[in-house]
């Protein structure tokens, strides 16, 4: 059984960095990749940063540049870290697989796909203040 422990969520202010964790508890199959996305209250899922199993990452433009995914394999450990935080980003943060046994996705694929299938964590809210 795979499960995923977000935290790191904080109220910062614009400009500011963060560091988002997710402690995955389980053996998560080795073909999945490993993502984060967010949803603020009042719309949609949106895909953040993913990194998948061949380690090649892919982002979201509303964050590239600012956002580094980066995973640990040692702790089990993936983390997002945030910088230049602007107040849409605030958000409830959430760490997802995606993926399939034996069938490895892209980053591309995975950036797509984080949002809708695979385990997921209870989130971990972020919020920035102007």
């Amino acid at each position: 059984q795979v499960s995923l422990r977000e935290s790191g969520g904080a109220s910062v202010q614009a400009g500011g960095s963060l560091r988002l964790a997710c402690e995955v508890s389980g053996s998560v199959p080795s073909t999945y990749a490993m993502g984060w996305w967010r949803q603020a209250p009042g719309t949609e899922r949106e895909a953040v940063a993913v990194i998948a199993s061949d380690g090649n990452d892919a982002y979201a433009d509303a964050v590239k540049d600012r956002f580094t995914i980066t995973k640990d394999a040692n702790n089990n450990t993936l983390y997002l870290h945030m910088s230049r935080l602007k107040t849409d980003d605030t958000a409830m943060y959430y760490c997802a697989t995606a993926g399939s046994i034996g069938r490895p996705m892209t980053a591309t694929q995975a950036l797509q796909a984080v949002t809708s299938f695979g385990y997921k964590g209870r989130g971990t809210l972020v919020t920035v203040s102007s």
